[in-house]
């Protein structure tokens, strides 16, 4: 007998994610389901407002990777209408997509994913002084591990645990069999868990020395970048730098050293050793190191053909809505892309929780499209990068990729996991920290005989333009897509990361990322799928969650009632 397994909400991500899973009778998952509960619709509200509020605009899409959004909204609509800024504005937008990574990448391993692999209960029991000697096996210089540092952040703990309020440790699954960490490597990670916390902040900081602030930025508009006599002035240039290396140091001395021992650790962990079910890849150009070089370039495989990375086509690209919860006449290109809601509801079905509303896998279940590559589902995301880049032969993808996999003692098969996605996520963090010293440099150098950082952009209301622009965001390739009518935007249209990697089953009944990630995968205990979590936490949802909407009569949009005795 099979039986539906419903997590809702999944936590520790941006935004409203629900997954189902059916188990048979060894709890092997056969079937899966990935759905996000909330409509965007950003791109309805963009319609008929001038182009030149688009990137202010779409960075609402999301809380966390803001500047993503507002720099590809931005370089969208410079594209179609044909403005070059100059290299500086290029330097200084891409020291603040580096600032941006560094800061999301943390955040993610450390506050989001990484109690999918750190069981804090173990931590309590551990040696304190046999966890110091362990952190250098995996550092010669260990951040925030020495006996006495983990001492307190045992003793801090335990008085969480006395005083009944967990905080960010409730409701958890500890104890789970997949859990792998010894009590002092646990003790170890935790430790990195709230030095981190501090950490990131200085990694906003970062990026809000050259965006104004963070999150939702404010320094870049179409034809460049403003507040250019702040950003620009050595005092400013020299705290940023001050910051990266207080970042950095953390990434290298405790990011990098935690995932060499969970590869350690976790090795023969058979929930950690899939996840990676769809094998074609995405990826765009990003990180500017100088005029026209780029520190990862674009490139797709399709059908894990390795040998054969080929340019991106942007006219391959569709969307699919067959199972999301809108209306459209067959797969469409982005130009062409409607967003138009058709919501069918749930069906109430028998699950490991009782009786409850289900989502309905032969009908529409999900308010993500389905976007396709040559009608084939890809993934994208910092693993999905590697693999291009290391594909075509970037030298620099190449060494810290073949460098890991001879520190930790792993065969190059170990990248197609979940373990091997959360690795990429570490060794791409690391690349973005050093490279944007290179891109500094760059900005420094080219000041001294170019000081430009803006053109005026011209636009015709009697003409038509459509542009794109497709970047790098922390989760993945994300593009933007627009057409101007009348000197007003007409349609516009985000392909997200997550879109990609949580869109539904198409038509042709291919599953996306997500999904497929999940098939095959062995539950110790379906009423508590830790393994189900981690896997989806790998690729570090960020269901696009801004539903703005208002009414300046002040009538009322609609009312929600929560059942108290509801799941």
């Amino acid at each position: 007998m099979s039986k539906r397994v419903v997590i809702d909400p999944i936590t520790r991500i941006e935004g409203h994610l629900r997954v189902e899973v059916e188990v048979d009778d060894n709890n092997v998952i056969t079937k899966a389901w990935s759905s996000s509960t909330l409509w965007r619709g950003i791109e309805v509200i963009l319609k008929g407002r001038t182009p030149m509020d688009v990137g202010l605009i779409v960075q609402r899409i999301c809380g966390v990777c803001t500047y993503s959004h507002y720099r590809c909204g931005t370089e969208a609509v410079e594209d179609a209408l044909g403005v070059k800024i100059p290299l500086n504005a290029k330097y200084l937008r891409s020291l603040m997509q580096s600032s941006l990574y560094m800061h999301d990448h943390i955040v993610h391993f450390y506050h989001l994913h990484g109690l999918d692999w750190v069981d804090v209960v173990s931590a309590l029991s551990a040696d304190p002084a046999l966890a110091a000697k362990v952190a250098m096996q995996y550092s010669d210089a260990p951040i925030a591990a020495g006996e006495g540092e983990l001492k307190a952040v045992q003793a801090r703990v335990k008085g969480l645990v006395e005083t009944g309020k967990l905080g960010p440790f409730a409701n958890a699954y500890w104890g789970n069999g997949t859990y792998r960490f010894s009590p002092e490597q646990n003790l170890i990670a935790l430790s990195h868990y709230l030095k981190a916390l501090e950490v990131q902040r200085v990694a906003a900081e970062m990026l809000a020395i050259f965006g104004g602030k963070s999150p939702h930025p404010q320094s870049i508009v179409v034809g460049g970048v403003t507040s250019v006599r702040d950003m620009l002035s050595p005092a400013r240039l020299q705290e940023w730098k001050q910051k990266h290396a207080i970042v950095q140091d953390f990434i290298e001395r405790a990011y990098q050293a935690d995932i060499v021992m969970a590869a350690e650790a976790f090795g023969t962990e058979a929930s950690v050793l899939g996840g990676v079910n769809v094998n074609s890849f995405l990826c765009g150009d990003d990180f500017i190191m100088a005029d026209g070089e780029y520190l990862f370039n674009q490139g797709v495989i399709i059908k894990g053909d390795l040998a054969n990375v080929m340019d991106i086509n942007p006219d391959l690209i569709r969307e699919d809505v067959t199972h999301a919860w809108y209306k459209a006449d067959g797969p469409q290109h982005p130009y062409e892309g409607t967003t138009v809601p058709d919501y069918t509801g749930f069906v109430e079905r028998d699950t490991v929780y009782g009786k409850l509303p289900t989502l309905d896998g032969d009908g529409k279940y999900s308010w993500v499209k389905s976007p396709r590559y040559q009608d084939e589902p890809v993934e994208v995301g910092p693993l999905a990068c590697l693999l291009v880049n290391y594909a075509r032969g970037n030298q620099t993808v190449v060494n810290a990729v073949d460098g890991l996999l001879a520190r930790t003692g792993l065969p190059i098969d170990a990248l197609f996991t979940t373990l091997g996605r959360t690795a990429a996520r570490m060794l791409q963090t690391v690349l973005v920290g050093q490279a944007s010293l290179a891109t500094f440099d760059a900005l420094l150098t080219n000041m001294q005989s170019d000081e430009s950082t803006y053109v005026k952009p011209e636009i015709d209301p009697n003409k038509v333009y459509e542009g794109y622009s497709m970047i790098e965001a922390p989760r993945g390739m994300l593009s933007h897509w627009i057409r101007i009518k009348d000197a007003k935007v007409e349609n516009y249209q985000a392909v997200v990361p997550t879109t990609w990697n949580a869109g539904p089953v198409d038509a042709n009944g291919k599953m996306g990322p997500y999904e497929a990630s999940l098939i095959g995968l062995k539950l110790e205990d379906p009423t508590k799928p830790l393994e189900v979590i981690r896997i989806i936490h790998s690729f570090d949802p960020c269901m696009a969650c801004s539903v703005h909407v208002m009414d300046y009569n002040k009538q009322t949009l609609g009312q929600f009632k929560i059942d108290p005795n509801g799941f």
